[in-house]
């Protein structure tokens, strides 16, 4: 059986250097000191740090396609040191000591994975150089400036995040209005693709198996099962993210919201002079269905906005060129930027992330079990995953840091409701934010009720 078209599963594929060629399907029994299901970008990290921790120990990956298929390979190559459910941990008196020493980890897990890529010699094309959230309206301006006295509050200085006024957030990015933006020097630009198959050589190399076209169907204590063989081993670690649906018993511990992305014709340089991004800055802004962009290597616009749930957490792998929420999209970008009407989109894809029922990511690992897991990033997990790989690594060696005193570690989200509870809910917080937004972007204050419920249900 032919394999699929795995070029044309988004641009970041489609741009690879080399042949997208499955590694060997694991077939029979095989016995490891670690086994971990997936190799999108957790899996990938938990196995490199735990061979740079413990090198000759015998660790292997079980993946369902190819390494970096999921979202690891489809993201906006966005490593940004922050991460969707911190701000609980601040709200938390018990917890906000901690939630600062997260923050910084994050922050360094940012550099960390540039080193790695340099030690490595992964050319993902990263480039840090910080990102910015553009106000749009008052209301972006407002909410921005309140993000910025919170990050003060906490110890955080002009060197981490500062204020644009208009004219030097217009120097960066050249939005159709800007009333200024709050700009995060901890964020890189890079090729995700490149990064997640990247690291699956780097694995490799170290002595790691990755078997791939392996999909892990269930997951127990001292095994992983897949239809053609079994990996047994004394620690087993779930690194399926949005896809941890697809295990046995395990339907409700995310659910799998789908990004959709496009990206353009490489564009000539008068028209960066209109958009911006002079040093490959990635931007967004603070509407509640996020969107995000970055200017790639080869001088495209790559853009995308989130928020689409499936019935019964499906995942799709692809979507229809048609499909109504890519002209959404493309409206979106074209909006920010009118220089842009006119040019080809040249790619159009979308992947899922996971977001556990609470928003709060974690890093948990049952010594007695010999379970492990990591994830729920929600849409953040680049930089985070490395955090979390490297986190649960030190954990399974019985190696303290500081991460491993993190609030993320231990932590467990409740499970999210069956259906149809959850796909009613989820689409209507989502309709909810969408309506929201096209008030604030026409320069109407938001209904308070609706606001109301939809913070109660995504920012608090």
């Amino acid at each position: 059986m032919q394999p699929p078209d795995y070029r044309s599963l988004s641009l970041w594929h489609d741009t690879l250097p080399d042949p997208i060629v499955p590694r060997r399907a694991l077939s029979g029994e095989a016995k490891v000191d670690v086994a971990i299901a997936g190799a999108g970008y957790t899996g990938l990290w938990t196995a490199w740090y735990l061979t740079q921790l413990e090198p000759g120990l015998e660790v292997a990956i079980v993946e369902a396609e190819v390494a970096g298929f999921g979202a690891s390979g489809r993201n906006g190559g966005w490593c940004v040191g922050s991460l969707a459910g911190s701000e609980r941990f601040v709200a938390d008196p018990a917890t906000r000591e901690a939630a600062v020493a997260l923050q910084r980890a994050l922050f360094d897990s940012v550099d960390e994975v540039g080193r790695v890529c340099a030690q490595e010699g992964i050319d993902c094309h990263w480039r840090k150089s910080g990102s910015v959230s553009v106000a749009s309206v008052d209301t972006h301006r407002d909410a921005l400036l309140e993000e910025l006295a919170a990050y003060r509050s906490l110890g955080f200085g002009e060197s981490d995040y500062r204020w644009l006024e208009p004219q030097a957030c217009r120097a960066l990015v050249r939005t159709s209005r800007n009333l200024g933006g709050l700009y995060n020097s901890h964020c890189a630009a890079l090729h995700p693709a490149r990064l997640a198959r990247g690291l699956a050589d780097a694995v490799e190399r170290r002595g790691v198996a990755v078997y791939e076209r392996s999909p892990a169907t269930e997951l127990s204590r001292g095994a992983i099962a897949t239809p053609a063989g079994r990996l047994v081993a004394d620690t087993v670690v779930r690194a399926t993210e949005a896809y941890t649906a697809n295990l046995r018993g395990h339907g409700r511990a995310f659910i799998p919201v789908h990004s959709l992305m496009i990206a353009t014709e490489p564009l000539p340089e008068p028209v960066w002079k209109e958009i911006g991004l002079p040093d490959r800055e990635t931007f967004g802004d603070p509407r509640r269905v996020v969107i995000y962009g970055q200017r790639t290597a080869d001088d495209r616009l790559a853009f995308g906005s989130r928020g689409m749930y499936l019935f019964g957490s499906r995942v799709a792998d692809r979507f229809p060129a048609s499909h109504p929420y890519f002209e959404f999209v493309r409206s979106t970008m074209e909006t920010l930027f009118p220089v842009l009407r006119g040019h080809a989109i040249t790619h159009r894809w979308g992947g899922a992330i996971a977001i556990p029922r609470d928003w709060r990511p974690s890093v948990w690992f049952d010594r007695e079990l010999g379970l492990a897991s990591a994830g729920g990033y929600v849409g953040e997990g680049v930089a985070a995953s490395n955090l979390a790989g490297r986190t649960l690594a030190e954990l399974i060696l019985r190696r303290d840091s500081p991460r491993t005193a993190l609030p993320i570690v231990g932590h467990r989200s409740r499970r999210w409701e069956p259906e149809p509870l959850r796909w009613l809910g989820v689409t209507a917080v989502r309709r909810i934010g969408e309506s929201l937004d096209r008030y604030e972007l026409a320069g109407r204050a938001a209904p308070r009720i609706r606001a109301a419920i939809f913070d109660a249900f995504v920012r608090k």
